[in-house]
Protein backbone atom coordinates (compact mmCIF):
# COMPACT_ATOMS: atom_id res chain seq x y z
CA UNK A 1 0.00 0.00 0.00
CA UNK A 2 2.93 2.50 1.06
CA UNK A 3 4.54 1.78 -2.26
CA UNK A 4 1.32 2.33 -3.93
CA UNK A 5 0.56 6.35 -2.11
CA UNK A 6 3.97 7.26 -3.16
CA UNK A 7 4.12 6.15 -6.57
CA UNK A 8 0.52 8.49 -7.15
CA UNK A 9 2.27 11.28 -5.86
CA UNK A 10 4.63 11.02 -8.37
CA UNK A 11 2.25 12.40 -10.66
CA UNK A 12 0.36 14.06 -7.80
CA UNK A 13 1.53 17.72 -9.95
CA UNK A 14 0.54 20.14 -12.58
CA UNK A 15 2.32 21.44 -15.42
CA UNK A 16 1.82 24.70 -17.41
CA UNK A 17 2.31 23.16 -20.87
CA UNK A 18 1.39 26.53 -22.51
CA UNK A 19 4.48 28.15 -21.08
CA UNK A 20 7.01 25.18 -20.43
CA UNK A 21 6.86 23.54 -23.89
CA UNK A 22 9.43 21.59 -24.08
CA UNK A 23 10.17 18.62 -21.94
CA UNK A 24 13.38 17.37 -20.27
CA UNK A 25 15.69 15.54 -22.54
CA UNK A 26 18.42 14.31 -20.40
CA UNK A 27 22.05 14.02 -21.95
CA UNK A 28 22.46 10.23 -22.42
CA UNK A 29 25.97 10.32 -20.41
CA UNK A 30 24.07 11.47 -17.29
CA UNK A 31 23.25 7.92 -15.57
CA UNK A 32 22.02 9.70 -12.28
CA UNK A 33 21.45 12.71 -10.28
CA UNK A 34 24.87 13.37 -9.34
CA UNK A 35 26.16 13.34 -12.68
CA UNK A 36 23.51 15.86 -13.92
CA UNK A 37 24.74 17.94 -10.57
CA UNK A 38 28.46 17.96 -10.66
CA UNK A 39 29.45 17.09 -14.67
CA UNK A 40 28.40 20.46 -16.66
CA UNK A 41 30.50 22.39 -13.48
CA UNK A 42 33.36 20.39 -14.03
CA UNK A 43 33.40 19.82 -17.20
CA UNK A 44 33.06 23.96 -18.66
CA UNK A 45 33.42 27.11 -17.45
CA UNK A 46 30.77 29.83 -16.70
CA UNK A 47 29.95 31.86 -19.65
CA UNK A 48 31.11 35.71 -19.44
CA UNK A 49 28.27 37.90 -18.19
CA UNK A 50 30.03 41.08 -19.18
CA UNK A 51 28.51 42.51 -16.24
CA UNK A 52 28.91 45.54 -13.41
CA UNK A 53 29.47 44.63 -9.95
CA UNK A 54 27.76 47.32 -8.06
CA UNK A 55 27.55 47.52 -3.98
CA UNK A 56 24.38 48.26 -2.11
CA UNK A 57 24.34 49.09 1.78
CA UNK A 58 21.77 47.10 4.48
CA UNK A 59 19.81 48.72 6.74
CA UNK A 60 22.30 47.08 8.91
CA UNK A 61 25.48 49.16 7.68
CA UNK A 62 26.46 46.43 5.91
CA UNK A 63 26.38 45.29 2.21
CA UNK A 64 25.88 42.79 -0.57
CA UNK A 65 27.36 42.99 -3.60
CA UNK A 66 25.42 42.54 -6.76
CA UNK A 67 26.78 42.14 -10.41
CA UNK A 68 24.10 43.64 -13.25
CA UNK A 69 23.82 42.87 -16.70
CA UNK A 70 21.97 46.15 -17.64
CA UNK A 71 19.45 46.41 -20.99
CA UNK A 72 17.39 48.94 -22.18
CA UNK A 73 15.74 51.21 -19.81
CA UNK A 74 12.07 49.62 -19.38
CA UNK A 75 13.22 45.99 -19.93
CA UNK A 76 12.00 43.33 -17.48
CA UNK A 77 14.44 42.44 -14.88
CA UNK A 78 15.34 39.45 -13.08
CA UNK A 79 17.02 38.97 -10.00
CA UNK A 80 18.94 35.76 -9.37
CA UNK A 81 19.92 34.18 -6.03
CA UNK A 82 22.41 31.71 -6.19
CA UNK A 83 22.65 28.41 -3.17
CA UNK A 84 24.23 27.35 -0.14
CA UNK A 85 28.42 29.02 -0.28
CA UNK A 86 27.71 29.84 -3.66
CA UNK A 87 28.20 33.22 -5.75
CA UNK A 88 27.22 34.99 -8.93
CA UNK A 89 29.77 33.18 -10.91
CA UNK A 90 28.64 29.65 -10.65
CA UNK A 91 28.25 27.98 -13.95
CA UNK A 92 24.17 27.06 -13.11
CA UNK A 93 23.74 30.95 -11.70
CA UNK A 94 26.02 32.52 -14.77
CA UNK A 95 24.11 30.33 -17.29
CA UNK A 96 20.63 31.50 -16.37
CA UNK A 97 21.74 34.79 -16.45
CA UNK A 98 23.65 34.58 -19.88
CA UNK A 99 19.83 33.17 -21.14
CA UNK A 100 17.88 35.44 -19.59
CA UNK A 101 20.15 38.57 -21.07
CA UNK A 102 20.13 37.23 -24.64
CA UNK A 103 16.18 37.32 -24.02
CA UNK A 104 15.94 41.35 -23.03
CA UNK A 105 15.90 41.05 -19.57
CA UNK A 106 18.67 42.96 -17.32
CA UNK A 107 19.55 40.51 -14.88
CA UNK A 108 20.68 41.23 -11.22
CA UNK A 109 22.90 38.46 -9.34
CA UNK A 110 23.05 38.51 -6.11
CA UNK A 111 25.95 37.60 -3.66
CA UNK A 112 24.65 36.56 -0.13
CA UNK A 113 26.63 37.97 2.62
CA UNK A 114 30.47 36.84 2.73
CA UNK A 115 30.05 34.74 -0.87
CA UNK A 116 31.21 37.73 -2.75
CA UNK A 117 34.45 39.52 -3.20
CA UNK A 118 35.20 40.16 0.52
CA UNK A 119 33.58 39.26 4.24
CA UNK A 120 30.50 41.23 4.89
CA UNK A 121 30.99 43.47 8.03
CA UNK A 122 28.35 42.40 10.75
CA UNK A 123 28.76 38.99 12.41
CA UNK A 124 26.05 37.38 10.40
CA UNK A 125 25.93 35.40 7.48
CA UNK A 126 22.74 34.45 5.49
CA UNK A 127 20.71 31.38 5.69
CA UNK A 128 17.90 29.48 4.23
CA UNK A 129 15.19 31.52 5.68
CA UNK A 130 16.68 34.47 4.84
CA UNK A 131 14.11 37.38 4.47
CA UNK A 132 15.76 40.95 4.83
CA UNK A 133 18.38 40.87 2.40
CA UNK A 134 16.42 39.91 -0.40
CA UNK A 135 13.86 42.57 0.61
CA UNK A 136 16.56 45.17 0.53
CA UNK A 137 17.62 44.34 -2.98
CA UNK A 138 14.17 44.48 -4.18
CA UNK A 139 13.74 48.16 -2.63
CA UNK A 140 16.82 48.92 -4.41
CA UNK A 141 16.30 47.20 -7.61
CA UNK A 142 12.51 48.81 -7.92
CA UNK A 143 14.56 52.35 -7.40
CA UNK A 144 17.13 52.03 -10.15
CA UNK A 145 14.31 50.35 -12.86
CA UNK A 146 10.88 51.96 -11.46
CA UNK A 147 8.77 51.20 -14.75
CA UNK A 148 10.14 47.35 -15.44
CA UNK A 149 8.41 44.12 -14.36
CA UNK A 150 10.80 42.39 -12.02
CA UNK A 151 10.63 38.73 -11.79
CA UNK A 152 13.28 36.89 -9.51
CA UNK A 153 15.04 32.97 -9.35
CA UNK A 154 16.46 31.05 -6.65
CA UNK A 155 18.53 28.21 -7.00
CA UNK A 156 18.33 25.57 -3.59
CA UNK A 157 19.00 27.63 -0.70
CA UNK A 158 18.27 30.61 -2.60
CA UNK A 159 14.65 28.94 -3.61
CA UNK A 160 14.23 28.32 0.49
CA UNK A 161 14.93 31.85 1.34
CA UNK A 162 12.87 33.54 -1.50
CA UNK A 163 9.87 31.22 -1.01
CA UNK A 164 10.26 32.25 2.84
CA UNK A 165 10.22 35.94 1.93
CA UNK A 166 6.86 35.54 -0.49
CA UNK A 167 5.40 34.46 2.64
CA UNK A 168 6.09 36.80 4.96
CA UNK A 169 4.84 39.03 2.72
CA UNK A 170 2.24 37.82 0.59
CA UNK A 171 1.87 40.33 -2.29
CA UNK A 172 3.18 42.98 -0.74
CA UNK A 173 6.46 42.88 -2.86
CA UNK A 174 7.30 44.05 -6.08
CA UNK A 175 7.81 40.58 -8.07
CA UNK A 176 5.45 39.37 -10.90
CA UNK A 177 7.11 35.79 -10.45
CA UNK A 178 9.17 33.65 -8.97
CA UNK A 179 11.36 30.54 -9.98
CA UNK A 180 11.77 28.31 -7.37
CA UNK A 181 14.78 25.66 -8.46
CA UNK A 182 15.78 22.53 -6.52
CA UNK A 183 14.02 23.66 -3.22
CA UNK A 184 15.27 21.71 0.00
CA UNK A 185 12.04 21.77 0.89
CA UNK A 186 12.13 20.07 4.14
CA UNK A 187 15.67 21.93 5.64
CA UNK A 188 16.30 19.07 8.03
CA UNK A 189 15.86 16.02 6.12
CA UNK A 190 17.80 17.48 3.83
CA UNK A 191 20.94 18.30 5.45
CA UNK A 192 21.01 14.88 7.17
CA UNK A 193 20.70 13.75 3.70
CA UNK A 194 23.98 15.23 2.57
CA UNK A 195 25.76 12.54 5.59
CA UNK A 196 24.88 9.74 3.10
CA UNK A 197 27.18 8.54 0.61
CA UNK A 198 28.32 10.02 -2.36
CA UNK A 199 26.21 13.36 -0.54
CA UNK A 200 29.10 13.37 1.91
CA UNK A 201 31.20 14.92 -0.47
CA UNK A 202 28.74 17.98 -0.94
CA UNK A 203 28.65 18.71 2.53
CA UNK A 204 32.79 18.21 2.85
CA UNK A 205 32.98 20.98 0.19
CA UNK A 206 30.02 23.32 1.87
CA UNK A 207 31.63 22.40 5.63
CA UNK A 208 34.99 23.60 4.54
CA UNK A 209 34.07 26.96 3.13
CA UNK A 210 31.55 27.81 5.88
CA UNK A 211 34.27 27.04 8.63
CA UNK A 212 37.04 29.19 6.45
CA UNK A 213 34.82 32.20 6.28
CA UNK A 214 33.92 31.46 10.37
CA UNK A 215 37.98 31.84 11.62
CA UNK A 216 38.29 34.75 8.54
CA UNK A 217 35.25 36.79 10.91
CA UNK A 218 36.59 35.25 13.78
CA UNK A 219 39.58 38.48 13.12
CA UNK A 220 36.88 40.86 14.09
CA UNK A 221 34.79 39.54 16.22
CA UNK A 222 36.49 36.86 18.58
CA UNK A 223 33.76 36.14 20.54
CA UNK A 224 31.95 34.58 17.17
CA UNK A 225 30.22 30.78 18.34
CA UNK A 226 32.99 27.75 18.16
CA UNK A 227 32.60 25.14 15.82
CA UNK A 228 33.79 21.72 17.20
CA UNK A 229 31.14 19.52 14.92
CA UNK A 230 32.10 17.68 11.96
CA UNK A 231 28.77 17.99 9.91
CA UNK A 232 26.63 20.63 8.46
CA UNK A 233 23.69 19.98 10.90
CA UNK A 234 26.44 20.63 13.82
CA UNK A 235 27.36 24.12 12.19
CA UNK A 236 23.68 25.07 11.66
CA UNK A 237 23.38 24.03 15.65
CA UNK A 238 26.65 25.53 16.49
CA UNK A 239 26.86 28.60 14.33
CA UNK A 240 24.12 29.53 12.01
CA UNK A 241 21.57 29.11 14.48
CA UNK A 242 22.83 31.64 17.32
CA UNK A 243 24.19 34.25 14.44
CA UNK A 244 20.75 34.12 13.30
CA UNK A 245 18.48 34.53 16.48
CA UNK A 246 17.47 30.55 16.36
CA UNK A 247 17.38 28.29 19.79
CA UNK A 248 18.85 25.62 17.92
CA UNK A 249 19.49 23.74 14.24
CA UNK A 250 15.71 21.82 14.91
CA UNK A 251 14.45 25.42 15.38
CA UNK A 252 15.70 27.15 12.24
CA UNK A 253 15.21 24.35 10.04
CA UNK A 254 11.31 24.38 10.88
CA UNK A 255 10.32 28.04 11.10
CA UNK A 256 12.37 27.94 7.48
CA UNK A 257 11.44 25.05 5.81
CA UNK A 258 8.79 25.46 3.06
CA UNK A 259 7.82 22.40 3.09
CA UNK A 260 5.03 23.72 5.93
CA UNK A 261 4.01 26.88 3.97
CA UNK A 262 3.33 26.25 0.42
CA UNK A 263 0.03 26.74 0.46
CA UNK A 264 0.51 30.62 1.68
CA UNK A 265 2.61 31.33 -1.54
CA UNK A 266 0.67 34.47 -3.27
CA UNK A 267 3.13 34.82 -6.18
CA UNK A 268 3.17 33.32 -9.31
CA UNK A 269 5.34 30.68 -8.63
CA UNK A 270 7.42 27.92 -10.81
CA UNK A 271 8.66 25.25 -9.09
CA UNK A 272 11.05 23.12 -10.68
CA UNK A 273 12.50 20.04 -8.94
CA UNK A 274 13.96 16.71 -10.44
CA UNK A 275 12.94 13.58 -9.13
CA UNK A 276 16.49 12.01 -8.99
CA UNK A 277 18.03 15.56 -7.19
CA UNK A 278 20.36 13.50 -4.75
CA UNK A 279 20.52 16.38 -2.12
CA UNK A 280 16.85 17.25 -1.74
CA UNK A 281 14.67 14.35 -2.41
CA UNK A 282 11.80 14.51 -4.29
CA UNK A 283 9.83 12.35 -1.67
CA UNK A 284 9.86 15.58 0.19
CA UNK A 285 8.19 17.58 -1.77
CA UNK A 286 4.76 19.01 -0.50
CA UNK A 287 2.99 17.47 -3.13
CA UNK A 288 -0.62 18.11 -1.52
CA UNK A 289 -0.54 21.75 -0.76
CA UNK A 290 1.35 22.63 -4.24
CA UNK A 291 -1.37 20.85 -5.98
CA UNK A 292 -3.60 23.16 -4.39
CA UNK A 293 -2.47 26.25 -4.75
CA UNK A 294 -3.37 27.87 -8.00
CA UNK A 295 -0.83 30.17 -7.96
CA UNK A 296 2.16 27.07 -8.60
CA UNK A 297 3.42 25.60 -11.85
CA UNK A 298 5.13 22.81 -11.39
CA UNK A 299 7.62 20.73 -13.42
CA UNK A 300 9.13 17.61 -12.18
CA UNK A 301 11.07 15.70 -14.35
CA UNK A 302 12.27 12.21 -14.30
CA UNK A 303 15.64 12.94 -14.97
CA UNK A 304 18.25 15.72 -13.71
CA UNK A 305 20.05 16.24 -10.60
CA UNK A 306 20.66 19.43 -7.75
CA UNK A 307 20.43 22.83 -10.12
CA UNK A 308 21.81 20.62 -13.16
CA UNK A 309 19.92 19.59 -15.64
CA UNK A 310 21.83 18.74 -18.81
CA UNK A 311 19.81 18.65 -21.31
CA UNK A 312 19.91 17.44 -25.16
CA UNK A 313 19.70 20.03 -26.83
CA UNK A 314 21.40 22.22 -24.21
CA UNK A 315 19.47 25.05 -22.41
CA UNK A 316 16.35 23.30 -21.23
CA UNK A 317 16.50 24.68 -17.67
CA UNK A 318 17.37 28.36 -18.89
CA UNK A 319 14.90 28.27 -21.42
CA UNK A 320 12.24 26.91 -19.05
CA UNK A 321 12.49 30.14 -16.39
CA UNK A 322 12.72 32.42 -19.19
CA UNK A 323 9.70 30.99 -21.22
CA UNK A 324 7.71 31.39 -17.78
CA UNK A 325 8.51 34.84 -17.06
CA UNK A 326 8.17 35.50 -20.41
CA UNK A 327 4.56 34.46 -20.70
CA UNK A 328 3.88 37.27 -17.97
CA UNK A 329 5.11 40.22 -20.23
CA UNK A 330 3.35 38.94 -23.08
CA UNK A 331 0.14 38.65 -21.05
CA UNK A 332 0.66 41.48 -19.22
CA UNK A 333 1.14 43.66 -23.09
CA UNK A 334 -2.06 42.14 -24.38
CA UNK A 335 -4.23 43.56 -21.49
CA UNK A 336 -2.57 46.70 -22.09
CA UNK A 337 -3.44 46.54 -25.81
CA UNK A 338 -7.00 45.19 -25.77
CA UNK A 339 -7.07 48.30 -22.54
CA UNK A 340 -6.00 50.92 -24.99
CA UNK A 341 -8.21 49.61 -27.85
CA UNK A 342 -11.57 49.88 -25.42
CA UNK A 343 -10.34 53.19 -24.89
CA UNK A 344 -10.31 54.27 -28.58
CA UNK A 345 -13.24 53.01 -29.02
CA UNK A 346 -15.15 54.75 -26.01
Amino acid sequence: MKRAISRSLFYFYRMNSDVLKAPFSSATWCFNGHAHTVLCSLLFSAPPLHSERVVIDTPDDDFLELDIIEKKPGNPVTILFHGLEGHTRRYYVAQLAKKLSERGFTVVLVNFRGCGSKMNRQRRFYHSGEIEDPDTVFRWVRSQFPNSYMFSAGFSLGASALLNYLKEHNTNHPLKAFAAISTPFELKKGCLNLENGFNKIYSIRFLRTLVRKLEEKRNTYPDLPVFNGSTLYDFDDQVTAPLHDFEGADDYYHQCSSYYFMDQIRTNTLVLHSKEDPMCPFRWTPFKEIAENPNITTCFTEKGGHVGFWSLPPGWLNNSVADYFGSFISNGENKAKKAKTSEIAE
